[in-house]
């Protein structure tokens, strides 16, 4: 096949790059060095996908997947594992958390497979909590978005959505009554315990925090360039233009878009 071919020649390319005739650059990395490139490409590969940059995805996915064959390179050289070692162990766990598919276990909903596939990683994979295996260095909506749907698929959660409202209002309340005191450490965790709840709405309205909080930001970003470029048209800065001025530019913009 020749994805087969392929895979292996980019496999031969990292080799060489990393051998002694190799690249200086590549010949000086590490697994902590090579840290923020994995990060980066991964969000490029989000970026292509938000921006319905199809075109783009199939170049962005190749640097995400150098980046993989890269880390296994270095753990081949330090005699740790290898790519086939990576990929066999994907495929056993593929089949592993779907045996409604390779075995006679019934799952009817991506629900039900959600429980499953947690509870399957608590029996069979020697995890020692349901929260387990979230990374800490994910952005804390998406972190905070992924406990809450790990504590929830065995159990721990709201009945529906109508007492996380209730429990918003109380968290709001709380962060007042922080401001009203003053209190730098209870004003950051009472913040906190709104932002988390809002976290859980997003959960029971099947909503992705970080895409919705993506989203915004992008829309703020490109109607504030709309209004800077509208005074600048005019000869103006905006640190001499009122709030008031600003604001009528805003929502002309807003309505536009609308």
């Amino acid at each position: 096949m020749k994805v087969e071919k392929e895979f292996s020649r980019l496999v031969g390319i990292m080799a060489k790059l990393r051998s002694e005739n190799g690249c200086p650059w590549d010949k000086e990395q590490n697994h902590r060095s090579l840290r923020q490139h994995l990060i980066e490409e991964t969000y490029e590969v989000i970026e292509a996908i938000d921006e319905n940059k199809y075109d783009h995805l199939a170049g962005e996915l190749g640097d995400l997947l150098l980046q993989i064959v890269f880390h296994a390179q270095l753990a081949q050289e330090a005699g740790l594992f290898s790519i086939d070692d990576v990929v066999e162990s994907i495929n056993q766990k593929l089949v592993r958390r779907h045996p409604h598919v390779f075995g006679d276990e019934i799952i009817r909903t991506s629900q039900e497979q959600i429980v499953a596939w947690e509870k399957s990683k608590l029996k069979k994979e020697g995890k020692k909590s349901a929260v387990d295996g979230v990374p800490k260095e994910l952005p804390a909506l998406l972190r905070a978005y992924r406990l809450q749907g790990k504590a929830a698929a065995v159990g721990f959660d709201w009945p529906d959505l109508l007492p996380v409202w209730g429990k918003l209002a109380e968290e709001t309340l709380e962060l007042k009554e922080a401001l009203d005191a003053g209190t730098e450490d209870d004003i950051e965790e009472e913040l906190g315990d709104l932002l988390f709840t809002v976290v859980n709405i997003s959960r029971f309205i099947k909503v992705n925090p970080e895409d919705a909080l993506r989203r915004t930001i992008e829309k703020f970003e490109r109607r504030f360039k709309q209004v800077e470029a509208e005074f600048n048209a005019a000869g103006r800065s905006l640190s001499d233009v009122s709030l008031q001025e600003m604001d009528l530019v805003w929502d002309k913009i807003k309505e536009l878009e609308h």
